[in-house]
């Protein structure tokens, strides 16, 4: 049985995801700020903040511990910030960062540790539609996984010799609590902008993440896939 370690899984896509891989009969483990939404016997469920880093490791210490390896990560958390740049206050660009730019790396660095036993290891990150779209409005959170993006393609060569993956996945606007309070008008300039005119959905998520996760996909690295037809 593959094990995968899913970032931010209480809720929205993460949670989608980790349902979908239960599913599939992986063991997941999941983490997020909450308590776990995921009652499952292969499911197993830590409570922490993703940038912070004694956690983190502790964190990896345990599943070390309780499953001596992992397969695969996908580095799902993360928080957006929908407002135009001089609005945005100094707190909500640091909290930004940590969690999406710290919390991704600090996973890939720990949960690496577990992959040298694994036959076929993954990473898998997540980027987003905005950075492309060069996004008005969201400035820090295109930002943010711009940088997750070039974390990608280091660690890509970095990981290589390990024979670990790293890609990542930019999703479409999907219809979560992320994009509930964006007015529709504004929505659907953006869903325009797609050469698929359509929100995302997560089956969509699923199957990109299928193919990085396959043992075929071992000769793909570094690389940035956005759904949607976007580029």
């Amino acid at each position: 049985m593959r094990t995968i370690v899913i970032t931010g899984t209480r809720k929205g896509i993460g949670k989608a995801i980790a349902e979908h891989y239960l599913a599939e009969g992986f063991e997941v483990i999941g983490c997020s700020r909450g308590n776990a939404s995921i009652k499952h016997a292969n499911y197993q469920h830590f409570s922490l903040d993703v940038s912070d880093e004694e956690a983190v490791i502790d964190m990896a210490r345990a599943i070390r511990e309780s499953h001596g390896k992992i397969d695969a990560l996908l580095n799902n958390a993360g928080i957006a910030s929908m407002n135009h740049a001089l609005l945005t206050p100094g707190e909500t660009v640091s909290r930004v960062l940590q969690t999406n730019v710290v919390g991704t790396f600090l996973f890939c660095r720990e949960m690496t540790k577990l992959m040298r036993r694994s036959s076929a290891p993954r990473i898998v990150n997540f980027s987003t539609v905005a950075h492309p779209l060069n996004l008005e409005g969201e400035a820090i959170y295109a930002a943010s996984k711009a940088a997750v993006e070039s974390l990608t393609r280091i660690l890509a060569r970095e990981l290589a010799e390990l024979k670990i993956t790293v890609n990542a996945l930019g999703p479409t606007p999907i219809d979560t609590d992320l994009i509930r309070g964006v007015p529709p008008k504004k929505m659907q300039a953006l869903i325009n902008r797609q050469a698929i005119t359509r929100l995302g959905e997560v089956r969509d998520v699923c199957n990109a993440i299928d193919f990085f996760l396959q043992a075929e996909s071992d000769f793909i690295t570094g690389q940035i896939l956005y759904l949607g037809g976007v580029s």
